[in-house]
Protein backbone atom coordinates (compact mmCIF):
# COMPACT_ATOMS: atom_id res chain seq x y z
CA UNK A 1 0.00 0.00 0.00
CA UNK A 2 1.05 3.91 -0.99
CA UNK A 3 2.32 5.77 2.20
CA UNK A 4 0.03 8.62 2.48
CA UNK A 5 2.35 11.98 1.43
CA UNK A 6 2.77 14.83 4.37
CA UNK A 7 4.88 16.49 2.62
CA UNK A 8 2.70 17.91 -0.89
CA UNK A 9 5.65 20.69 -2.12
CA UNK A 10 6.37 18.50 -5.29
CA UNK A 11 3.16 16.97 -5.85
CA UNK A 12 0.80 19.98 -7.26
CA UNK A 13 3.93 20.59 -9.69
CA UNK A 14 3.81 16.97 -10.75
CA UNK A 15 0.14 17.35 -11.34
CA UNK A 16 0.55 20.44 -13.45
CA UNK A 17 2.80 18.64 -15.63
CA UNK A 18 1.03 15.42 -16.27
CA UNK A 19 -2.30 17.70 -16.92
CA UNK A 20 0.16 19.96 -19.57
CA UNK A 21 1.86 16.76 -20.99
CA UNK A 22 -1.55 14.85 -21.36
CA UNK A 23 -3.10 17.94 -22.64
CA UNK A 24 0.11 18.31 -25.92
CA UNK A 25 -0.42 15.01 -26.48
CA UNK A 26 -4.51 15.05 -27.39
CA UNK A 27 -4.42 17.58 -28.98
CA UNK A 28 -1.39 17.12 -31.07
CA UNK A 29 -3.30 13.92 -31.77
CA UNK A 30 -6.45 15.67 -32.86
CA UNK A 31 -5.33 18.28 -34.85
CA UNK A 32 -3.29 15.95 -36.92
CA UNK A 33 -5.94 13.99 -38.01
CA UNK A 34 -8.07 16.46 -38.32
CA UNK A 35 -5.95 18.25 -40.88
CA UNK A 36 -4.84 15.42 -42.89
CA UNK A 37 -7.91 12.76 -42.71
CA UNK A 38 -11.54 12.86 -44.06
CA UNK A 39 -14.25 12.60 -42.30
CA UNK A 40 -14.44 8.51 -42.24
CA UNK A 41 -11.03 7.69 -43.38
CA UNK A 42 -9.14 5.03 -41.44
CA UNK A 43 -5.56 3.82 -41.36
CA UNK A 44 -5.30 0.18 -40.82
CA UNK A 45 -3.17 -0.34 -38.64
CA UNK A 46 -3.70 -4.26 -37.80
CA UNK A 47 -7.25 -6.17 -37.93
CA UNK A 48 -8.08 -5.32 -34.44
CA UNK A 49 -7.17 -1.60 -34.17
CA UNK A 50 -8.15 1.13 -36.75
CA UNK A 51 -7.20 5.17 -36.61
CA UNK A 52 -10.83 6.40 -37.58
CA UNK A 53 -11.94 9.79 -38.21
CA UNK A 54 -15.34 10.56 -36.65
CA UNK A 55 -16.48 13.78 -34.94
CA UNK A 56 -19.30 13.83 -32.38
CA UNK A 57 -21.21 16.25 -30.01
CA UNK A 58 -21.11 14.13 -27.26
CA UNK A 59 -19.77 12.70 -24.52
CA UNK A 60 -16.77 10.17 -24.22
CA UNK A 61 -17.11 7.52 -26.89
CA UNK A 62 -19.37 9.51 -28.66
CA UNK A 63 -22.38 9.57 -26.96
CA UNK A 64 -24.79 11.75 -26.85
CA UNK A 65 -27.27 12.85 -23.46
CA UNK A 66 -27.87 16.42 -23.88
CA UNK A 67 -27.80 19.59 -26.22
CA UNK A 68 -24.32 20.81 -27.08
CA UNK A 69 -24.41 23.80 -25.40
CA UNK A 70 -25.69 22.24 -22.10
CA UNK A 71 -22.98 19.54 -22.62
CA UNK A 72 -20.17 22.67 -22.73
CA UNK A 73 -21.03 24.18 -19.73
CA UNK A 74 -21.46 21.04 -17.67
CA UNK A 75 -17.74 20.42 -18.80
CA UNK A 76 -16.87 23.66 -17.79
CA UNK A 77 -18.18 23.31 -14.06
CA UNK A 78 -17.19 19.58 -13.84
CA UNK A 79 -13.29 20.51 -14.85
CA UNK A 80 -13.10 23.87 -12.44
CA UNK A 81 -14.60 21.45 -9.74
CA UNK A 82 -12.06 18.92 -10.58
CA UNK A 83 -9.70 21.53 -10.51
CA UNK A 84 -10.70 23.04 -7.26
CA UNK A 85 -10.78 19.41 -5.66
CA UNK A 86 -7.20 18.63 -7.01
CA UNK A 87 -5.92 22.16 -5.58
CA UNK A 88 -6.87 21.06 -1.99
CA UNK A 89 -6.01 17.83 -2.26
CA UNK A 90 -2.16 18.45 -3.19
CA UNK A 91 -2.28 20.19 0.15
CA UNK A 92 -3.82 17.73 2.22
CA UNK A 93 -1.91 14.23 3.49
CA UNK A 94 -2.29 12.21 0.26
CA UNK A 95 -1.38 9.26 -2.21
CA UNK A 96 0.69 10.38 -5.24
CA UNK A 97 -0.80 8.10 -7.15
CA UNK A 98 -4.31 9.44 -6.36
CA UNK A 99 -2.85 12.74 -7.37
CA UNK A 100 -1.55 11.12 -10.81
CA UNK A 101 -5.31 9.52 -11.62
CA UNK A 102 -7.22 12.83 -10.51
CA UNK A 103 -4.87 15.12 -12.69
CA UNK A 104 -5.47 12.51 -15.48
CA UNK A 105 -9.13 12.71 -15.21
CA UNK A 106 -9.11 16.81 -15.49
CA UNK A 107 -6.30 16.50 -18.26
CA UNK A 108 -8.88 14.10 -20.19
CA UNK A 109 -11.90 16.79 -19.35
CA UNK A 110 -9.77 19.62 -20.29
CA UNK A 111 -8.53 18.07 -23.59
CA UNK A 112 -12.32 17.78 -24.76
CA UNK A 113 -13.66 20.93 -23.29
CA UNK A 114 -10.75 22.35 -25.64
CA UNK A 115 -12.44 21.00 -29.04
CA UNK A 116 -16.46 22.12 -27.99
CA UNK A 117 -14.31 25.85 -27.02
CA UNK A 118 -12.01 26.66 -29.91
CA UNK A 119 -12.26 23.76 -32.81
CA UNK A 120 -15.61 25.73 -34.35
CA UNK A 121 -13.58 28.69 -34.44
CA UNK A 122 -10.20 27.63 -35.56
CA UNK A 123 -11.39 24.98 -38.36
CA UNK A 124 -13.36 24.87 -41.57
CA UNK A 125 -15.14 22.14 -41.72
CA UNK A 126 -14.43 18.58 -42.13
CA UNK A 127 -16.08 16.31 -44.77
CA UNK A 128 -15.75 13.38 -46.45
CA UNK A 129 -13.89 14.59 -48.95
CA UNK A 130 -12.14 17.60 -48.13
CA UNK A 131 -10.05 17.87 -45.08
CA UNK A 132 -10.34 20.85 -42.36
CA UNK A 133 -7.70 23.57 -42.19
CA UNK A 134 -6.71 26.27 -40.07
CA UNK A 135 -8.41 29.42 -40.61
CA UNK A 136 -8.20 32.60 -39.09
CA UNK A 137 -10.19 32.81 -35.64
CA UNK A 138 -13.30 33.16 -35.54
CA UNK A 139 -13.95 32.46 -39.25
CA UNK A 140 -14.43 28.79 -38.54
CA UNK A 141 -17.26 26.09 -39.37
CA UNK A 142 -19.02 27.21 -35.75
CA UNK A 143 -18.94 29.36 -32.77
CA UNK A 144 -17.46 29.43 -29.37
CA UNK A 145 -18.58 26.04 -27.30
CA UNK A 146 -19.92 24.72 -30.03
CA UNK A 147 -17.02 23.01 -32.08
CA UNK A 148 -16.94 18.91 -32.29
CA UNK A 149 -14.82 16.73 -30.39
CA UNK A 150 -12.66 14.74 -32.71
CA UNK A 151 -11.99 10.96 -32.23
CA UNK A 152 -10.06 8.99 -34.12
CA UNK A 153 -9.20 4.98 -32.17
CA UNK A 154 -11.08 2.24 -33.48
CA UNK A 155 -10.94 -1.37 -31.88
CA UNK A 156 -12.84 -3.68 -33.99
CA UNK A 157 -11.44 -6.64 -31.72
CA UNK A 158 -14.11 -9.10 -32.95
CA UNK A 159 -16.12 -8.58 -36.62
CA UNK A 160 -19.34 -10.84 -37.28
CA UNK A 161 -22.87 -11.26 -37.68
CA UNK A 162 -25.67 -12.18 -35.12
CA UNK A 163 -26.63 -15.73 -35.89
CA UNK A 164 -30.18 -15.51 -37.50
CA UNK A 165 -31.75 -17.36 -35.06
CA UNK A 166 -31.62 -13.53 -32.90
CA UNK A 167 -34.65 -11.89 -32.24
CA UNK A 168 -34.36 -8.35 -34.13
CA UNK A 169 -30.70 -8.53 -34.95
CA UNK A 170 -30.33 -11.84 -36.79
CA UNK A 171 -28.21 -11.57 -39.77
CA UNK A 172 -27.23 -8.22 -38.73
CA UNK A 173 -23.30 -7.08 -38.59
CA UNK A 174 -21.57 -7.71 -34.49
CA UNK A 175 -19.11 -5.34 -33.78
CA UNK A 176 -16.88 -6.20 -30.38
CA UNK A 177 -15.47 -3.27 -29.29
CA UNK A 178 -17.71 -0.58 -31.38
CA UNK A 179 -17.01 2.86 -30.05
CA UNK A 180 -14.49 5.09 -31.72
CA UNK A 181 -12.98 7.40 -28.97
CA UNK A 182 -10.07 9.52 -28.33
CA UNK A 183 -6.67 10.05 -26.09
CA UNK A 184 -8.42 12.64 -23.47
CA UNK A 185 -11.20 9.55 -23.13
CA UNK A 186 -8.43 7.10 -22.48
CA UNK A 187 -7.04 9.54 -20.33
CA UNK A 188 -10.36 9.43 -17.98
CA UNK A 189 -11.06 6.07 -18.78
CA UNK A 190 -8.29 4.31 -17.43
CA UNK A 191 -7.71 6.86 -14.62
CA UNK A 192 -11.69 6.20 -13.08
CA UNK A 193 -10.91 2.86 -13.35
CA UNK A 194 -7.79 2.68 -10.91
CA UNK A 195 -9.35 4.81 -8.64
CA UNK A 196 -12.15 2.98 -8.26
CA UNK A 197 -10.22 -0.27 -7.94
CA UNK A 198 -7.70 1.32 -5.49
CA UNK A 199 -8.36 4.36 -4.21
CA UNK A 200 -11.90 4.14 -2.62
CA UNK A 201 -10.91 5.45 0.47
CA UNK A 202 -9.81 8.46 -1.17
CA UNK A 203 -13.23 9.18 -2.38
CA UNK A 204 -14.91 8.70 0.81
CA UNK A 205 -12.34 11.24 1.85
CA UNK A 206 -13.34 13.58 -0.62
CA UNK A 207 -16.11 15.81 1.80
CA UNK A 208 -13.44 16.07 4.12
CA UNK A 209 -10.60 17.68 1.61
CA UNK A 210 -13.13 19.59 0.28
CA UNK A 211 -14.25 21.00 3.47
CA UNK A 212 -17.40 20.67 4.14
CA UNK A 213 -17.48 17.76 5.85
CA UNK A 214 -14.91 17.03 9.32
CA UNK A 215 -12.35 14.45 9.71
CA UNK A 216 -12.88 12.05 12.23
CA UNK A 217 -11.30 13.22 14.96
CA UNK A 218 -9.16 9.70 15.65
CA UNK A 219 -7.91 10.55 12.13
CA UNK A 220 -7.17 14.14 12.95
CA UNK A 221 -5.37 13.24 15.58
CA UNK A 222 -3.59 10.91 14.21
CA UNK A 223 -2.55 13.30 11.70
CA UNK A 224 -1.34 16.19 13.64
CA UNK A 225 0.82 13.25 15.58
CA UNK A 226 2.28 11.87 12.46
CA UNK A 227 3.55 15.82 11.36
CA UNK A 228 5.28 16.53 14.65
Amino acid sequence: MEEIKKNHSGDGILAIVIIALLLVVDQTIKVLVKTHMCLGDSIHITDWFQILFIENNGMAYGMTLFNKLVLSLFRIVAIAAIGYYLWRLVRQPHKRAYVVCVAMVLAGAAGNIFDSMFYGLIFDQSTFSNVSHLVPFGTGYSSFLYGKVVDMFYFPIIVSHYPDWVPMKGGEDFVFFSPIFNFADSCICVSVAVIFLFFRNELERIGEVMGYRKKPEGAANNEQSDTK
